[in-house]
């Protein structure tokens, strides 16, 4: 199966996912929905896994969320984030055919996921929160980030669309393709204000733009160091 088509997943596709495995189960909620393309399924799978396995709890805030599923994912991976909120300037119509299709699986996430049509930065964000973001093009997930370090949020995007023209590159292009530069840059301002940094990788055979960038605020101080010793 080809994992990054861009085709959509319909209710013919539901004998490729025969298993009992929550994956499998995700896949024919998908299908059933039938909005979504086969690579959204993958990408967002692939980044809630390794977003959960370092973060846990809190409320989940997924921006530029398109249909949501993210955001979803994330509340079925650990149910102890009591609620999620997906933001978009422009939601699709068919994410609540999606909703639905997964409420219908799992009834414990209806209510819990709020999809809020407005720009990014206007969403109130709070330290615990979880502020994630899946290919949000160019720019916006620079927004995303610094909206994120502002409130002291843990965060986790994996960027796309690389606008070199308007990029911090930090004169790195000559060791460095221009992408690369740009998410180390990324990377190296996250630490500079205080955050600890993980950086991963999803599957090259969903999308080549697969680098995923985690980060958390580091906690330990100064003066915690100086106790310990």
């Amino acid at each position: 199966m080809d994992r990054s088509s861009k085709n959509r997943l319909t209710e013919r596709l539901l004998p490729q996912f025969p298993g009992e495995a929550l994956f499998d189960r995700i896949a024919r909620s998908v299908c059933r929905a039938g909005c979504l393309p086969r690579k959204e399924l993958y990408e967002a799978w692939e980044v809630a896994r390794r977003v959960r396995r370092r973060f846990r709890g809190g409320r989940v805030i997924d921006l530029a969320c398109g249909h949501g599923l993210l955001a979803h994912l994330l509340l079925l991976l650990d149910d102890s984030s009591p609620v999620a909120l997906g933001i978009d300037h422009c939601i699709p119509a068919s994410a609540a055919r999606l909703a639905v299709a997964l409420e219908d699986t799992w009834p414990r996430l209806n209510g819990r996921v709020q999809l809020i049509q407005a720009d990014l930065e206007t969403i109130p964000l709070e330290p615990g929160d979880l502020v994630v973001s899946v290919h949000a093009c160019g720019g916006l997930t620079d927004l995303v980030l610094e909206h994120a370090m502002a409130a002291g949020a843990r965060v986790a995007v994996l960027p796309c669309c690389h606008d070199l023209n308007k990029a911090d590159l930090g004169g790195m292009q000559g060791w460095l393709d221009g992408p690369l530069a740009m998410d180390v840059m990324r990377a190296g301002r996250l630490r500079a204000g205080g955050y600890r940094v993980v950086t991963q990788q999803i599957p090259d055979d969903i999308t080549p733009k697969n680098r995923l960038l985690m980060a958390e605020p580091d906690t330990v101080t100064h003066e915690d160091i100086s106790l310990e010793n």
